[in-house]
């Protein structure tokens, strides 16, 4: 396995192959901003609006093939997403509301409680592809691929963001990746730079049959139960093809039109209008239960995922 899988982009600074463009969502349409606090941290993304992008961010990590496979071949069945769809949809989200709003000693808890799984999550001789969970390439791409589910549901929800909103979100986004083995100096210095190494990170995607076809059973939500997917499948499938830029649509095989990118965009003024009426405890009381959830299971010494 590769000890590295991009370039030193400090050290060797390149243009990347692709764009933005290709790499991130097209939106015409935003709503104008209605919050106006003049500095924008990640916190400030927190809403139960933004799950409408968990499958596509899902889909983003695992167009990785070392993450696609990590993820699919998975031998970590208590926690296999397939298998125990709302416990993987648990901890996950518990370890994003720790990274955002935890103390130190709650982020090493919960580093401590994922390492136990990583542990289990590497290649075997028969893997296609070589991959090991530790691997802090791996996890910054899948960090960025966080970052980017909330910069585009907050922009989504409260309108676009100044330059120095931008950056100041990105900054405050980086116990994301640092919560776990992604070091201060792996993450990226300036917004800019982010750009330059998500183009950069982006060439690397390929989705094969193997994974694309887990990625469509997760899509489809195979794995509930058939009266609730009936009911919800539809509506995910649009949201997650709407939440996917250009290039992870091409590999996934899906396709998007104009009138679709309307109606997804039409759907976010009428629920970013909507959202500024609701409290904010309210919006962010799916975090809320999620902190309290870990303070009780480190009060009580259960298992954390």
């Amino acid at each position: 396995m590769p000890t590295h899988y991009l370039p030193d982009l400090a050290a060797d600074p390149q243009s990347p192959a692709l764009t933005c463009a290709q790499t991130r969502i097209k939106v015409t349409q935003r709503t104008r901003r209605w919050n106006r606090k003049p500095v924008v941290t990640v916190t400030d993304a927190l809403d139960f609006w933004s799950s409408a992008a968990s499958a596509a961010n899902v889909v983003m990590q695992l167009s990785w093939p070392e993450v696609g496979y990590g993820v699919a071949e998975s031998r970590v069945h208590s926690g296999a997403l397939m298998h125990h769809p709302w416990k993987r949809l648990r901890t996950t989200a518990q370890y994003m509301a720790v990274a955002i709003l935890g103390t130190e000693e709650e982020r090493l808890a919960y580093r401590e409680a994922v390492n136990v799984a990583h542990r289990q999550v590497r290649s075997t001789a028969e893997s296609p592809v070589k991959y090991n969970a530790f691997n802090r390439e791996l996890q910054l791409w899948v960090a960025a691929c966080l970052f980017i589910f909330y910069e585009d549901t907050y922009q989504l929800l409260h309108g676009a963001l100044t330059d120095e909103q931008a950056e100041t979100f990105f900054r405050s986004a980086m116990p994301i990746g640092t919560t776990l083995q992604v070091t201060e100096e792996m993450w990226p210095a300036s917004r800019a730079d982010f750009d330059v190494y998500w183009n950069t990170a982006c060439e690397r995607i390929q989705i094969d049959d193997f994974v694309g076809d887990f990625l469509c059973d997760l899509i489809d939500l195979k794995m509930i139960n058939v009266v609730p997917r009936v009911l919800l499948a539809p509506l995910l499938r649009f949201l997650t093809i709407g939440f996917l830029a250009p290039i992870f649509r091409e590999q996934l095989g899906v396709e998007w039109t104009e009138t679709d990118r309307r109606r997804f965009e039409h759907l976010f003024l009428f629920v970013s209008y909507v959202n500024r009426f609701i409290p904010k405890w309210l919006r962010t009381y799916n975090y809320a239960v999620l902190m309290k959830d870990l303070r009780w299971r480190l009060k009580r010494k259960k298992p954390l995922i």
